[in-house]
């Protein structure tokens, strides 16, 4: 909905786009934790052009409300969340560790997308330094100062955090979870979820 509101003088007319997204409390941590209660930039030079003209495009989608507009403009919204939390994330704001200033680092977020998405592989620290194309020793530190947990333990939480999506879907007995997961015994998986989420994976289906 396009509102109009008339305040002040006869200035230059100021466009205020606001919106809200609706995020999973459980897998949505990993973002919000992150993030500040408030980012504030400056939409000028290189790092947040292309964020200035997604802007504009939704503020015309936004006006002219043409034919698909919702779509669009539903699209255009995700695109400029994650803009903006590319131009937070290589601000100077944006110091503590964590994934979020990996995404600024080019070799630890090559080693984080494999993770991602291979995180069933047998990882080692060694397997790991290879695909920052680091060795092995620079890689471990490098990693630690970045994300602020060894790479061990951050691919345990990440396979944690997929646990916890498969306990709240379908019903996958304990077994296919922890192997689905990468784990060959179901014992090291439940001791691994629990160090992590504080209770079993069981106790964790019942609770969600």
């Amino acid at each position: 909905m396009n509102n109009q509101v008339e305040f002040g003088g006869g200035g230059a007319t100021t466009t205020i786009i606001t919106g809200n997204f609706m995020l999973d409390r459980e897998t949505s941590k990993w973002i919000t934790d992150l993030l500040p209660p408030l980012i504030v930039f400056k939409v000028e030079g290189v790092k947040t052009g292309t964020l200035q003209t997604t802007v504009r495009l939704l503020a015309a989608e936004l006006e002219g409300q043409e034919m698909g507009s919702g779509v669009v403009i539903s699209r255009l919204a995700d695109i400029i969340f994650m803009q903006a939390i590319r131009v937070y994330a290589t601000s100077e704001e944006c110091a503590e560790p964590g994934w979020l200033r990996a995404l600024a680092d080019r070799q630890i977020s090559m080693t984080l997308h494999s993770i991602h998405e291979n995180f069933q592989k047998p990882w080692t620290v060694a397997a790991l330094a290879s695909t920052a194309g680091m060795s092995r020793s620079a890689f471990a530190a490098r990693f630690k100062e970045v994300i602020g947990e060894a790479p061990l333990e951050y691919l345990t939480r990440w396979r944690m955090r997929k646990v916890s999506q498969l306990l709240r879907g379908e019903d996958h007995k304990l077994a296919e979870v922890a192997a689905l997961v990468g784990y060959d015994s179901e014992g090291a998986f439940s001791n691994a979820f629990k160090r992590i989420l504080g209770v079993s994976p069981g106790a964790y289906r019942r609770l969600r």
